[in-house]
């Protein structure tokens, strides 16, 4: 009987360690983000949004795996190649590459350098403390205009590549506080060693509701 009952616990006990592995697998885990990716994140707030007025920029932790705000679950090859972004022109490994890095989350770390100060938000919850890597990046005339001294808020999503490295493909949105906002996919081209800003797309745009203008887009 007392071998009987030591079965039975070394049998309980493997059936919940293997039920912990399953769950543990099931869970969405994010992934690590390249260091060589902050490169191409740094040129998209620099060019894109900052102005000698940007004190401090607000990033999502987290990358997002979609394109629309109401979209639900990840993005798919199929429904992206629908979209016809760029007219059609993306290679199809770039395109395979950006949707599959995409299917989960990667979490943003504290390496960007663009200059302003900069804080992460998961959801409504703000990290502190404030970063600030302190290595300026010269500052454009930006083409989503920002007035105020803090820039609330950017996520991105990971970055595809096509399998020669020669170009890039990431998604970016600034959904704003007042209810406005855009998104839109940055297109890069490897010259040499360094990564330029081939193109832009916009995907979704909310204006202000009113009537007038909404805020400016990328080209």
């Amino acid at each position: 009987m007392i071998r009987t009952a030591a079965l039975s616990i070394v049998v309980l006990f493997a059936c919940l360690s293997l039920r912990a592995t399953l769950a543990a697998e099931e869970m969405p885990t994010a992934s690590v983000i390249p260091i060589e990716d902050y490169g191409l994140y740094d040129q998209v707030v620099t060019n894109k949004f900052l102005t000698s007025r940007t004190q401090l920029v607000v990033l999502e932790r987290m990358t997002i795996p979609r394109l629309l705000p109401d979209q639900e679950g990840p993005m798919t090859t199929v429904f992206f190649q629908q979209q016809g972004y760029f007219n059609g022109q993306l290679p199809p490994d770039l395109v395979r590459d950006f949707v599959g890095v995409n299917q989960r989350p990667g979490r943003l770390e504290g390496r960007f350098r663009f200059g302003p100060r900069y804080r992460f938000v998961s959801g409504n919850d703000m990290e502190d403390p404030e970063v600030s890597i302190g290595v300026p990046v010269s500052v454009e005339r930006p083409t989503v205009i920002q007035n105020a001294a803090v820039l609330d808020r950017l996520a991105f999503s990971r970055v595809g590549r096509t399998l020669r490295n020669d170009q890039a493909l990431l998604y970016v949105e600034n959904p704003r506080p007042d209810g406005t906002g855009t998104g839109f996919l940055v297109w890069f081209r490897r010259q040499g060693q360094e990564w330029r800003i081939f193109d832009t797309e916009v995907v979704w745009t909310v204006h202000n509701g009113e009537g007038g203008e909404g805020p400016p887009l990328a080209p």
